[in-house]
């Protein structure tokens, strides 16, 4: 079959919508040269004859693109067979049937392209032939070409992007809806092999699994029963057992009637299984046509197939020229007569009187009758491909015609095309051009010679009359803008009915909930894993968190261990129970000693008061009213003045009762040792020593806090990390080493009068004081010698209330030994509290 139109110039045309079985040649009789059996046409496929011819009739019609030259246009079938492409390449640089290489017999058939083919063979057996004669060859099928550098077929230029960008496209979309179990169908060819070569190490880089790889014969191995009924037995296995929902399918123009027979075959009525009902995803050489008994399948299986399609447009005037085609009115057109009958199922007239089977065809019929599968009144991809591929010849030719030195104007430009033009010399005209069509969008061949636009992403809608509408819901082109590379509509989407209109799942198993974390099972792909709960502190707040993490420092994790929960802030302020406890005492002590205090100062003359050194005394008691006093710098928000003086205060302060303590026990050894004849303790009896023991003692410990505040002073600080669902605001001691040495000084006096006044204790009754200091200084020892592991191993708030604590009990320790039995003396006993009964010795 051929449709020739003349011309001033001819683009030729390979197209691939007719299939004969031809019988393998095995050289043991002539071979079988009769083409008049019934082909099996692609019947879709007849919109690539009229697009050429539609561009050619425009072109010819406009006159500021080739004025005074007219196209004309040669078109051929493949046959889809090697021998046939090259029989009908020959066909096109050849008249008359008759082949005289290098030679060339005919100066009306001027040959300047030719356009094609469909499939990677088809346009590998045409370039291998054109390439020899340098004729360029736009090719509109979408493949991956065996050719990698330009340079090797200089003459071979791709009017469809690249199909890189397809892979880009496929796993930027399983991204998107989270598919990462994926069944892959490819046809079992060269460019099947390169697919599967490409796409499988993307998927591992981007998380993506296979759950089954599946090879799908090409069309040359359609008769070979052995090898469907193998492939059925292979491929209807994953269909039913798989938990992938999510299928990717590279393959020609005919892999799905191929799939359509094979799932047929294995089960008739899988149409209606529901295991059946994936999510199919198609790269852009897989087309929707159906012919032959397919025509009356149920195309629903095919519901909302996602598919990668070569971007097209609507063309002014294209659909009322095809609506205009009429097999009794156009005239040659070798394709349309069989076309016509295998669309509408109708038969024409047969001058030889045979019989006829199918309804007489009357050229009243509608295109737009025709089901999506038969024949789409819609430009296709592969149509706009070839509309822009005539324009781009004819651009190129008005380029080399406008730039031809000395040339005459543009209107000369047939002398030049019929005397003077090779086929060759339009390819840097050809390499160079940019223009806008008439859809207004710009064509033009990048560095690699293809179209420099992307792929454009559809979803199918299925029609119980087998008709389907293709709804664009997205775009894949590496041009755009940075982050309008990929984009998806995912409200546009629709689903098989069996998958309630949501985003289905295709994964191994289950995702793991938040909480929880992917765990990797032996053996298997790292798709296919457990669940296993996070550990002590960490949090997934994610589904199929690859790991747990750490929340940060000013939360925690919650019980449930998916989220992070804000920590509360920590410190012992008065509104707590313990604070407000803590607080009561220390008021409670603090009085109690202000009473003591004011007791003393009334009974000063008395002889209890003045036996007892009544500065010391004043000074021993003032301290601890002041140490009691110092324990509300604890409670409370911590802040920079309280955190300066807190420790401090505390420290000196103590370190005065003591030194108070010290000074008495001390005073009592001295006074006791003073009484011996002849002894020479007499000169150091008195106010000097107290005061000294008291001086000295007191200002080495405030040496000490000096130091501390100049250089690492203690300031407000956050622990983050000692609770966990806690912030302890708190006082940070700046230096823990100099707060360590405050309380060993302390210790270390403590230790010094605990010593003394045990030794003191069994001294005559006149001087029994050193009794209560000794049960006092026992006291206060046992008291701090506990505080050191109780403090180190608490936190926040309650680290506080031990050193209040500490604070509050030794003080009330010193306070209740050493006087409250003079006060019970002074207030209850007062008949004790005369002169002759304290100098009274013991017996």
């Amino acid at each position: 079959m051929e449709w020739y139109q003349p011309g001033d110039l001819i683009i030729g045309g390979i197209t691939s919508q007719i299939v004969y079985h031809f019988q393998e040649i095995l050289f043991e009789e002539c071979p079988y040269q009769d083409l008049s059996r019934d082909p099996a046409i692609v019947t879709k496929f007849y919109q690539h004859l009229v697009a050429l011819t539609f561009a050619v009739k425009e072109i010819n019609k406009n006159l500021k693109i080739l004025p005074n030259v007219s196209l004309g246009f040669h078109i051929y079938d493949s046959y889809n067979d090697v021998r046939m492409t090259y029989r009908s390449s020959l066909d096109l640089l050849y008249t008359l049937h008759k082949y005289f290489p290098n030679y060339k017999c005919d100066i009306q058939k001027n040959l300047i392209a030719v356009i094609g083919g469909l499939s990677l063979e088809v346009s590998s057996y045409m370039a291998g032939l054109l390439g020899l004669y340098k004729i360029p060859q736009l090719t509109y099928g979408s493949f991956a070409p065996k050719v990698k550098d330009p340079r090797d077929l200089p003459s071979f230029f791709s009017m469809v992007p690249n199909e890189a960008q397809q892979y880009t496209g496929i796993i930027k979309l399983l991204q998107h809806f989270g598919w990462r179990w994926i069944g892959l169908f490819a046809v079992d060819d060269d460019s099947g092999d390169h697919f599967l070569e490409v796409l499988k190490p993307l998927f591992s880089k981007h998380g993506i699994c296979l759950a089954f790889t599946e090879r799908l014969l090409n069309q040359d191995h359609w008769h070979n029963l052995d090898d469907i009924f193998d492939l059925i037995n292979r491929v209807y296995l994953p269909f039913t057992n798989s938990k992938a929902r999510t299928y990717v399918l590279y393959g020609e123009s005919f892999t799905i009637m191929a799939l359509n027979t094979f799932l047929f075959l294995a089960n008739p009525d899988y149409k209606e299984n529901i295991s059946f009902r994936k999510v199919w995803i198609m790269t852009a050489q897989v087309d929707f046509a159906l012919s032959g008994p397919q025509r009356s399948w149920d195309f629903q299986f095919y519901h909302g197939t996602i598919s990668f399609m070569i971007h097209s447009n609507m063309l002014s005037g294209f659909h009322a020229f095809l609506q205009d085609r009429n097999p009794y009115s156009t005239q040659g057109d070798g394709f349309l007569k069989d076309f016509w009958e295998q669309a509408f199922d109708c038969t024409f007239p047969n001058p030889q009187g045979a019989l006829q089977i199918n309804e007489m065809c009357t050229g009243e019929e509608r295109l737009e009758s025709l089901p999506g599968p038969v024949f789409e009144t819609y430009m296709t991809g592969h149509s706009y491909s070839i509309y822009n591929a005539v324009y781009a010849v004819a651009h190129a030719l008005h380029v080399m015609c406008s730039s031809k030195p000395n040339s005459r104007p543009l209107v000369d430009c047939k002398r030049v095309a019929l005397q003077d033009l090779q086929p060759w010399q339009i390819h840097p005209f050809l390499q160079g051009i940019s223009f806008n069509n008439s859809a207004e969008e710009t064509v033009f061949f990048n560095g690699e010679m293809e179209m420099g636009t992307g792929f454009d992403i559809t979803t199918l809608i299925t029609f119980p009359n087998k008709s389907f509408l293709r709804v664009k819901v997205g775009r894949v082109d590496p041009s755009a803008p940075k982050g309008k590379e990929f984009v998806i509509n995912e409200e546009m989407m629709v689903w098989q009915t069996s998958f309630n209109q949501v985003v289905p799942l295709s994964l191994c198993n289950d995702y793991c909930d938040p909480g929880y974390h992917k765990k990797k099972k032996e053996g298997k792909p790292f798709c296919c894993y457990d669940c296993a709960p996070c550990p002590e502190g960490k949090i997934s707040n994610q589904k199929d968190a690859d790991d747990c993490v750490k929340c940060p420092g000013d939360r925690y994790p919650s019980k449930d261990r998916n989220q992070c929960i804000p920590k509360m802030l920590g410190f012992l302020s008065y509104e707590q129970p313990l604070g407000t406890g803590l607080a009561s005492i220390a008021l409670s002590l603090s009085l109690v000693t202000a009473l003591v205090l004011g007791i003393f100062i009334q009974y000063k003359g008395t002889p209890i008061v003045k036996a007892n050194n009544r500065d010391i005394t004043y000074t021993l008691l003032i301290s601890l009213l002041l140490c009691f006093l110092c324990t509300f710098l604890f409670l409370g928000l911590p802040r920079k003045v309280t955190c300066f003086l807190r420790q401090v205060a505390f420290g000196i302060i103590f370190s005065v009762a003591v030194s108070c303590v010290l000074a008495k026990t001390i005073t009592v050894v001295v006074a006791f040792m003073a009484t011996k004849p002849g002894s020479s303790m007499r000169k150091w009896l008195g106010k000097r020593l107290a005061n000294s023991i008291l001086l000295s003692c007191s200002f080495i410990q405030a040496g000490i806090c000096m130091v501390w505040l100049g250089t690492s002073p203690p300031f407000p600080d956050l622990d983050l990390l000692s609770l966990t669902e806690e912030i302890i605001l708190e006082c940070n001691e700046g230096s823990v080493a100099m707060f360590y040495v405050v309380l060993g000084y302390l210790g270390l006096l403590s230790l010094i009068s605990l010593i003394v006044a045990f030794f003191a204790r069994k001294l005559p009754d006149s001087f029994n004081e050193a009794k209560f200091i000794t049960f006092s200084m026992l006291i206060f020892c046992s008291v701090w010698l506990s505080f050191v592991p109780t403090y180190l191993s608490t936190k926040g708030k309650y680290m506080v209330a031990v050193e209040i604590f500490s604070i509050l009990t030794s003080g009330a320790g010193l306070l209740a030994c050493i006087f409250s039995p003079k006060c019970y003396i002074i207030l209850i006993r007062p008949e004790l509290n005369n002169r002759g009964l304290l100098t009274r010795r013991k017996n």
